[in-house]
């Protein structure tokens, strides 16, 4: 594979894509070399400010009246739109592309939906701070997050009344993976995460120290008067933590099916840099076979990768950013609301008989001003909202424009540009004849491009 391609195919995956400019300038660059940018654009952190106020149900006095609990959870549900909105404009207008694309995987891995938006703006930021540099210092960061602490009921566990919804997710989502734990393992596990709380309104961690088991307890084949911290300790000293995060960093930079010499490759550098990631991603993307055929133009984009695609390489504005949530709910990925606690599947899961129809409408639709179709692939708490949606579609037509700033999209494509250097400029597969002969028939570029966006192959990196 040359340089240019080297160079796309490393955007496609540790970002959200280049512009035609940035490849024509950096086609001799190296990937080591433009690996070094994307580090170094990603150093600075901009944490999410949309939320300000924890406005949390459960801290109204009991005899509220219903009406203040409306206006409350109108004012959440503003939130939740303000939140995924400025989300979504950060990854669509960043440089720290790299940052931000793994911070998505973070938002996925360690998947959280409890309704309260404060709270999950500061896991977010969490994952944020900590996206490119120990897995440790996250794990814990997570761990004591209030948003974690409610989801999963740590926030209830007491010595008196242990809780094991926690220990479990922790080995068997986060860490180690189903299989390599036992049943005894989760009990003892929860006891030592005892008295890990948070303090309510501001969402700051405590240790309540009256609530802690302080007994010993057997963990893994070893016994101490253990608390969580140390429980984590042990699991990462369990090189399995290292592959099973290694298999899913796989699984969403290179290919759905992992290869078991790179994925313990990879294990292997991330337990001997004491779970850092930067290194493991590192030998990800400088690794030869990072770069075959076989991983080329193989993973569907998620909803939201193919929503910040489009946003950023068309230098999208939206006159009501709420569309894009609203594009999120019809393709099954809204930010901050996984279905489960596993997250989304991703992978082939994003395309069904439903879903690939509109995932091919949208990008022209958007880039056409045209009409937004409402409908698709939901969950059933969903499908009430998108009802009342396409009841009022007039309306939200006539109040929901996307803006495609085509000349500065259009600026950086050379005059001497081949048709056909833009068309592979905007698909990762290789081109094909049935592609080669559309562009070649197409009445200008601006009828090439939305063509191509509406391709099927669009809809991979």
């Amino acid at each position: 594979m040359d340089n240019l391609k080297q160079v796309k195919h490393l955007y496609a995956r540790a970002g959200f894509g280049a512009d035609f400019a940035q490849l024509h300038n950096q086609r001799n660059w190296s990937a080591k070399k433009t690996l070094k940018k994307l580090f170094k654009e990603s150093e600075e952190v901009q944490p999410l400010a949309a939320i300000t106020e924890n406005l949390d149900l459960r801290q109204l006095r009991k005899d509220a009246a219903e009406g203040e609990r409306k206006a409350i959870q109108e004012l959440r549900n503003q939130q939740e739109r303000a939140l995924n909105a400025a989300w979504m404009k950060q990854m669509s207008t960043t440089n720290a592309q790299l940052r931000e694309k793994m911070t998505l995987f973070w938002h996925n891995h360690f998947a959280c939906n409890i309704g309260n938006y404060y709270f999950q703006q500061q896991l977010n930021n969490v994952q944020r701070m900590h996206a490119l540099g120990n897995f440790k210092t996250l794990l814990i960061a997570v761990s004591q997050s209030a948003a974690m602490l409610n989801f999963l009921n740590n926030q209830q566990n007491s010595k008196a009344h242990p809780n094991e919804n926690f220990a479990r997710e922790l080995m068997e989502l986060f860490t180690l993976g189903r299989g390599n734990y036992t049943e005894q393992d989760v009990k003892e596990s929860a006891r030592a995460f005892t008295g890990w709380a948070h303090n309510g309104k501001s969402g700051e961690f405590v240790f309540k120290a009256g609530n802690h088991d302080d007994l010993p307890k057997t963990f893994m084949g070893q016994t101490g008067n253990f608390n969580g911290e140390n429980i984590i300790d042990i699991i990462l000293a369990n090189k399995q933590t290292a592959k099973y995060i290694s298999t899913k960093l796989y699984r969403y930079f290179v290919n759905e099916t992992p290869d078991e010499t790179h994925v313990n490759q990879m294990a292997d550098v991330f337990y001997k840099a004491g779970y850092e990631l930067k290194p493991v991603l590192e030998f990800v993307f400088t690794a030869n076979w990072f770069y075959e055929d076989k991983n080329v133009g193989n993973l569907i984009k998620s909803p939201v990768e193919l929503l910040v695609d489009i946003t950023r390489r068309f230098h999208v504005s939206y006159d009501n950013p709420d569309v894009l949530l609203q594009f999120q709910r019809t393709l099954g990925q809204v930010l901050f609301r996984p279905p489960n606690v596993a997250g989304w599947p991703g992978g082939r899961n994003w395309i069904d008989s439903s879903s690939l129809m509109y995932r091919i409408k949208i990008p022209s639709t958007i880039l056409n001003a045209g009409i937004i179709d409402f409908a698709g692939k939901a969950t059933p708490e969903d499908e009430a909202y998108l009802a009342s949606q396409r009841k009022q579609q007039f309306n939200v037509i006539k109040r929901v424009q996307a803006n495609a700033d085509w000349n500065k999209f259009l600026e950086g494509i050379p005059l001497k540009a081949q048709r056909e250097q833009v068309a592979a400029y905007l698909l990762e597969p290789p081109l094909n004849a049935r592609i080669v002969a559309e562009v070649n028939k197409a009445a200008d570029i601006k009828t090439m491009v939305i063509q191509l966006v509406s391709t099927p192959e669009y809809q991979l990196c």
